[in-house]
């Protein structure tokens, strides 16, 4: 039982990887999901066998070329593999957009241009949904944050009230378990931090529902100390890359923090949250090397700060639309010694209370973890 019970963590592994590394086709009756966002966004969410979601694009060149593909028999949705010698066929659910989508607020305002549903149990919005590095010419090369805002598929700013009515709307509905709070970079000090306080002021202020949220670092301790008095639960501090080389190509605008200010806001957010509650993104297809990643992740995990390892995910829009994600060839490995790294230094994933790394949709870090 146990050799087999390994076989399924592996076989898992490999096709949440190859998903989320080469998208799928589409044949069933379903709309593709999202194709903007601030960050690596859009894509459906998938339930795999045993619980795991993902997030798997049906849109792009990468995903036109995937073995894999979205079916329907018999009411049964299925992902269907076909080689010449096998058809591999794996059931899945298809996560429903939640009904709270089909509301307005008391503005107005439809909710589902005010926040998300992210995996199977997660509300999500990004507070402020402009970035000053566009304003600039120094734009993260695979981010459409602003590029949904364009096509109004979003507003601007999501005032405190506007988001905490969307996160009654959902609770009630069974859909909201956690939040994920993130913003565009801004000018001031504080990159964003004050909107983002105010926003978790007034849900905590009605709901005690764990919240995440994503900043850069902002100059001093006392925007990340007002952060976690309010009642932030976790938060993600995301370098995306540790090749320097590399930042400075993609990130312009993100490259002018010196990493030692990624250090310093790492380190005062592990005294205030606590390991396993600070994480970061690693983002693999940027052009760096497998050495740059195992090393990062490793300096992320002896702060007791998660390094949360995803593939590049093409937007179209962006200067990256046509840019590959790594293949999965490349990424399990990544994954597995991700993982050995995790365990190298006492931290588990599962245990984040909050967030992407809870999520776990756009990741394999969790479903490594097992190995």
């Amino acid at each position: 039982m146990q050799r087999e019970n390994s076989e399924m963590e592996v076989n898992l592994l490999r096709l949440k990887v190859e998903l989320l590394c080469n998208g799928g086709k589409l044949s069933a009756k379903i709309d593709k999901g999202r194709k903007a966002g601030a960050g690596l966004a859009g894509g459906r969410y998938i339930v795999l066998p045993g619980g795991s979601c993902v997030n798997t694009a049906f849109w792009g060149n990468f995903a036109e070329e995937s073995p894999w593909e979205l079916a329907e028999r018999n009411g049964t949705r299925l992902l269907m593999r076909k080689s010449e010698e096998t058809v591999e066929e794996v059931p899945i659910e298809v996560v429903p957009h939640p009904n709270f989508y089909s509301k307005t607020t008391s503005d107005g305002t439809p909710m589902w241009k005010v926040a998300l549903l992210h995996g199977t149990n997660c509300l999500a919005t990004t507070v402020y949904q402009k970035c000053d590095y566009w304003k600039f010419g120094k734009r993260c090369k695979f981010c459409g944050i602003e590029l949904s805002l364009k096509s109004r598929a979003t507003i601007p700013v999501k005032r405190p009230r506007q988001f905490r009515e969307v996160v009654e709307a959902a609770a009630e509905e069974g859909v909201c378990n956690h939040i994920t709070l993130t913003t565009g970079t801004t000018a001031s000090p504080d990159r964003g931090s004050m909107l983002l306080a105010e926003v978790v002021r007034e849900v905590k202020s009605h709901r005690n529902i764990p919240i995440h949220v994503q900043v850069e670092p902002p100059e001093g301790d006392r925007h990340l100390d007002m952060l976690a008095d309010v009642g932030v639960d976790t938060i993600g501090i995301h370098i995306e890359t540790f090749d320097r080389e590399i930042l400075n190509e993609v990130c312009p605008g993100k490259a002018e923090t010196m990493p030692e200010k990624y250090f310093e806001a790492w380190k005062r957010s592990i005294e205030l949250f606590g390991e396993e509650q600070v994480s970061s993104f690693i983002i693999a297809g940027l052009g760096e090397s497998d050495e740059s990643i195992l090393r990062g992740a490793e300096e992320l995990a002896r702060m007791g700060v998660i390094p949360y390892l995803v593939p590049l995910r093409s937007i179209v829009g962006t200067e990256f639309e046509n840019k590959r994600p790594p293949s999965p060839k490349r990424m399990i490995p990544l994954y597995k010694q991700v993982a050995e790294t995790l365990r190298t230094y006492g931290l588990n994933p599962i245990r984040n209370k909050a967030g992407c790394v809870r999520c776990g949709a756009c990741s394999a870090i969790r479903e490594s973890m097992f190995f």
